[in-house]
């Protein structure tokens, strides 16, 4: 049986020590995860369950070790930054419980959550779904995987990101609301988790606008850093 269109390319994020490749099915993003960041955007952190959106695999961007090129989007006149760890899951199931989640978790990237703002809010006020806001193009940049068979699972250590050299966000995992082990618990209660999936698991406070022409470096203590030239 052929297809009557050409199969689309999956999404594949290359992996820290190997030439092997992790493909990609779905990408989870958890929103204000960090309390400073909750209150940044009008929330009350110590009332809300964890929320969950989505992006789809393809609006990854794989940034490698050079600066890479990151097309801003149409559509938009105040696009922002989040940098995120993102957890990439080998194993999956339904009401996973959060003691044994992370024997699911394959290892761990810098991500970036890039966001049209403007159009969020706009989708917030009129009780409308986030995807203009949050799943254009590229919207996804995110850096090679680090295997937890050679960093472990990262639970503090600074999580950052500069704009033309200043320091924009600055926050530490430990200051998570909700763990990788407890996000992986939760999203597991409403999907059926599979192999392949990631999780961008939040945003440390002082999330802003970037303009053309600007470079973002993202950084994880562990992790890296992932540099982009906004064009």
């Amino acid at each position: 049986m052929l297809s009557v269109i050409q199969n689309p390319p999956r999404t594949t994020l290359p992996i820290v020590g190997t030439s092997d490749l992790f493909p990609v099915r779905r990408v989870y993003c958890v929103g204000r995860n960090y309390a400073a960041h909750a209150r940044e955007m009008g929330a009350d952190p110590d009332r809300e369950p964890p929320f969950f959106f989505m992006k789809p695999a393809d609006a990854l961007q794989v940034v490698g070790a050079e600066p890479t090129e990151h097309p801003y989007p149409s559509k938009t006149a105040n696009y922002h930054f989040e940098v995120e760890m993102v957890a990439a899951l080998s194993g999956g199931g339904s009401a996973i419980p959060a003691a044994s989640a992370l024997e699911h978790v394959y290892g761990y990237a810098v991500g970036l959550d890039m966001t049209r703002r403007d159009l969020q809010d706009e989708a917030k006020k009129m009780s409308r779904p986030w995807d203009l806001g949050k799943a254009a193009d590229a919207s996804g940049p995110i850096g090679p995987l680090h295997p937890v068979s050679l960093i472990g699972h990262p639970s503090r250590g600074a999580i950052t990101l500069s704009v033309e050299g200043a320091v924009r966000q600055k926050g530490d995992l430990a200051d998570m609301i909700w763990s990788v082990a407890e996000q992986i618990a939760y999203l597991s209660e409403y999907f059926l988790l599979q192999p392949g999936d990631l999780i961008f698991t939040g945003t440390p406070s002082g999330v802003g606008p970037v303009e053309r022409g600007q470079r973002m470096v993202a950084a994880v203590e562990g992790l890296g850093q992932i540099t982009l030239d906004v064009v």
